[in-house]
């Protein structure tokens, strides 16, 4: 067979073919979209409550360095807090009353080790819904887990209004 003797180009088996090829693109594409979406919502899910969780490990790391006041400052969320003693938020919790609870005298004793474990809202309450998340810390390897409360507005740590049990 010779150059000359080729079939002549078929302009529908042409289009055909790049019909085909067009479609098997478009089929890989959006295999490839929906599974990727997929797991970057399924990992949204789990990572959901990521900032709050955060928060209160960096809290328990000063508070594992013993540093105070800085777990105070992150718990106050107010860096220049020493400078308005007045404020409402410190009058109702001073750092005298922080340091009895958080420091080594405390209900945890010298953290020595902390896992952040979970992190879930409150179950509503009076029909309205929580404002905050509820962060769970297992301290010192303990049975009884500390929980923390990270509240949504300014995300302040305080103790949080209901209890719950993580799995």
């Amino acid at each position: 067979m010779t150059l000359l003797d080729a079939k002549e180009l078929d302009p529908e088996q042409s289009r055909k073919r790049k019909r085909r090829f067009i479609v098997i693109i478009v089929a890989v594409t959006a295999f490839l979209l929906v599974g990727v979406l997929g797991a970057l919502l399924g990992y949204g899910w789990w990572f959901r409550y990521f900032p709050e969780e955060h928060l209160v490990g960096r809290f328990f790391e000063t508070i594992q360095k013993q540093d105070y006041k800085t777990a105070y400052t992150i718990w106050q969320h107010d860096p220049e807090w020493e400078k308005h003693p007045d404020d409402k938020a410190i009058r109702d919790y001073p750092f005298g009353d922080f340091y009895r609870d958080w420091g080594p005298g405390g209900e945890w004793g010298l953290v020595k080790s902390y896992k952040v474990y979970g992190a879930s809202k409150c179950p509503s309450m009076d029909g309205a819904s929580a404002s905050g998340i509820v962060v769970d810390v297992i301290v010192n390897d303990r049975a009884e887990h500390a929980q923390v409360w990270v509240e949504d507005s300014n995300h302040t740590l305080s103790f949080p209004p209901c209890e719950l049990l993580f799995r």
